[in-house]
């Protein structure tokens, strides 16, 4: 590069090197701006590796008979067998029937009941009353789950609780709610809507925030009325944010609210109540049976995993939008 710079006459030459000059001074600070980032992210970095990849070795657990005093390297190989003892239980089923079940409520009540409040908060033009359903709306979410679940044991109390008294003055009979199978997925889905519906509404009205407001004069110009504006501008506008809230939500279907359900629930109501992830506290923590506990927890992460792969393929197909 020198030898052909030094052929040119002066002027080109002087011209060269006030390239060579400029392209060596921005990469320099494209270097140093790259590592002011990387400093950033590197606390990020650290913890991942340290609390989600490390504790991944842990999962030689679920194929051997582990024991405490033997370590994982020390206990005895056993393959597949943790699988097949859960895969042939009797609680496989009720409990991935449980799980599914109450991510089924989930996603038809508490999902689009989000939605539904972020549309209806999106109309509302006194920005007083607004602010105030919203905070409203929005503190539960911040509310910790055991005094959440204190609170529900409280109002469903059969000698104390509002609703028994109310019933009682009505002169019905009191029940026990929280002791009958088939009041159970109800509970437990009316404590998670009140917890994150407003959590979920504010991440929707973020979106709205960008819907182009030229969009609906032009609609309005062509004589469409509110529901037409609320068909054709506003929910497709927000398409890839339910979809992407959708996609998580169908990935983490094996996933119940864990501490909710273990709060609620009593052997009672274990019918309808009892999921993977309690099953798994169960046999981990009070039956000291680590191995099986593990492999459930790993069947539960790689069906999880193909649930969200597979939402995510489904909903790039049908929508164009996904996650990746």
């Amino acid at each position: 590069m020198e030898q052909k710079i030094g052929n040119l006459n002066p002027e080109t030459k002087s011209k060269a090197f006030f390239g060579l000059n400029f392209l060596a001074k921005k990469k320099s600070t494209f270097n140093s701006d790259q590592r002011t980032l990387y400093l950033i992210i590197l606390p990020f970095i650290l913890w991942y590796m340290i609390f989600a990849y490390k504790p991944m070795y842990g999962l030689l657990i679920a194929f051997k008979d582990y024991s405490l005093f033997r370590g994982i390297s020390g206990s005895d190989w056993v393959g597949l067998s943790n699988f097949t003892e859960f895969l042939t239980s009797p609680y496989f089923y009720t409990t991935l029937k449980n799980t599914i079940m109450l991510n089924v409520y989930s996603l038809t009540l508490e999902f689009p009941f989000a939605i539904l409040l972020a549309l209806m908060l999106n109309e509302v033009k006194n920005k007083y009353f607004k602010s105030f359903v919203q905070t409203a709306s929005f503190i539960p979410y911040f509310i910790a789950v055991v005094v959440a679940a204190g609170i529900t044991i409280n109002i469903l109390s059969p000698s104390t609780g509002v609703v028994n008294q109310l019933l009682e003055k009505l002169g019905l009979e009191k029940i026990y709610f929280l002791s009958k199978p088939e009041y159970f997925r109800g509970i437990f889905t009316g404590l998670n809507m009140w917890k994150t519906t407003g959590f979920n509404a504010v991440i929707y009205l973020a979106a709205l925030t960008a819907v182009d407001e030229s969009l609906y004069e032009a609609a309005k110009i062509d004589g469409a009325n509110k529901f037409q504006q609320l068909w054709y501008i506003t929910i497709p506008s927000i398409v890839p944010t339910i979809v992407v809230m959708l996609v998580l939500k169908v990935g983490s279907m094996l996933n119940v609210a864990f501490e909710t359900v273990l709060l609620l629930y009593q052997p009672a109501t274990y019918s309808t109540s009892d999921v993977i992830s309690t099953y798994v506290y169960r046999t981990g923590m009070l039956m000291q049976d680590f191995g099986l506990a593990t492999a459930v927890g790993l069947f539960n992460a790689v069906v999880g995993f193909i649930l969200v792969y597979s939402a995510n393929k489904w909903s790039k197909k049908i929508t164009a939008s996904s996650l990746w």
